[in-house]
């Protein structure tokens, strides 16, 4: 299985940790090759070259039957290269594990060389994985149906107890969480407008923006909130894990996620395996997560008002917060557990190994 390194920030990272040491490493014998880490340039390169090295030798001595790749758009899609001709080279099959989103950079206005190569490259896979039928519809542009698999993300929730102990807590607090990228693709621009606006009713709200980005990025939405006098009601603890994002999870009475571009985010099913409400936008694979009105609500992207009134809808009854909080922690438990997905892979890699 070729993944990132376990400390790299973003969902694809949060996927495969959660299979080490799991039951898919107790019916099959795996062995895992880190491409990439998310420091300097250098290091990345140097990570990638050991990572081809390393792949060599699993090739020579481990001899897999199944290559299983994690991969994006943009520089994940040329780094992959090599170990596809290199598992090609000896008729190994590949499976491909997309977790792209930005479709439109990466297909929809590349040049028609690049359209072809993207073309070339996905028809080496035996399988393609994709993580909503929303992005299976995006990829029969150059794929076949039959080579395309929906799989979803998943989440491990808390047991269903403790959620319901913390409901009054959570709605008291009116804390407002954040978990990703601090950047424009995940609505990182946007932040000052929905503060303003669930402001004017809730002052006492505050926001927990926890995740990191670009010096440039976050000066932006840093400078964005000083000059509307709204950084006394954030907080940006930086990219959080462990204990500290698991208390940010437990305390906080709702999910923000205002994206522009996804697939399906890890970070919305995090929410929803602690019991969070959500409020997000209708892009990618969300509206496969959230039943507007019930677990949470949907906005377009960028429109901060909507947003807003999403969070404060949620703010304002005890019942309704109780009722969504439920509806979220059963969609994570009985659509997107962890078992399911693992049963759904594997029966991927069996139709692969028997064919």
């Amino acid at each position: 299985m070729i993944v990132q390194q376990k400390d790299v920030k973003g969902g694809i990272a949060a996927v495969t940790n959660g299979y080490y040491d799991s039951k898919i490493e107790t019916d099959y014998d795996i062995r895992y090759v880190e491409s990439y880490c998310d420091t300097s340039k250098f290091k990345m390169v140097m990570k990638a070259l050991g990572a081809y090295r390393e792949f060599g030798r699993v090739l020579r001595d481990f001899k897999p039957e199944l290559i299983h790749i994690h991969s994006s758009f943009g520089g994940s899609f040329y780094r992959m290269q090599p170990f596809i001709y290199m598992a090609g080279k000896r008729g190994i099959p590949i499976l491909d594990h997309c977790h792209g989103a930005d479709f439109e950079t990466f297909y929809v206005r590349a040049s028609d060389k690049k359209k072809a190569r993207i073309g070339e490259v996905f028809g080496k896979f035996s399988k393609v994985i994709v993580l909503s039928e929303e992005w299976k519809e995006r990829l029969q542009a150059f794929l076949p149906d039959d080579k395309l698999v929906v799989i979803n993300n998943y989440c491990k929730p808390r047991p269903k107890e403790e959620v319901q102990s913390l409901l009054g807590t959570r709605f008291e607090k009116q804390q407002i969480l954040f978990l990703g990228e601090l950047g424009q693709r995940k609505g990182g621009y946007d932040f000052a407008g929905i503060v303003e606006n669930v402001d004017k009713r809730y002052p006492g709200a505050r926001f927990v923006f926890a995740g990191s980005g670009s010096k440039e990025d976050e000066d932006r939405i840093k400078k964005a909130l000083s000059e509307k006098g709204l950084m006394e009601k954030c907080l940006f603890p930086g990219w959080v894990r462990g204990e500290q994002k698991d208390k940010l999870l437990m305390e906080s009475s709702l999910f923000m996620l205002p994206s522009y571009q996804e697939g399906l985010p890890m970070a919305i099913l995090d929410a929803m395996a602690y019991g969070l409400p959500v409020v997000s936008t209708e892009v990618g694979g969300i509206p496969q997560l959230i039943e507007n009105g019930k677990s949470g609500f949907l906005a377009k992207p960028g429109d901060c008002k909507a947003i807003a009134d999403g969070i404060c809808r949620i703010l304002d009854k005890r019942d309704d917060y109780g009722a969504m909080s439920n509806e979220s922690y059963r969609i994570a438990r009985d659509e997107f557990g962890f078992d399911a997905h693992l049963s759904k892979l594997e029966a991927v890699y069996e139709e692969i190994l028997n064919d």
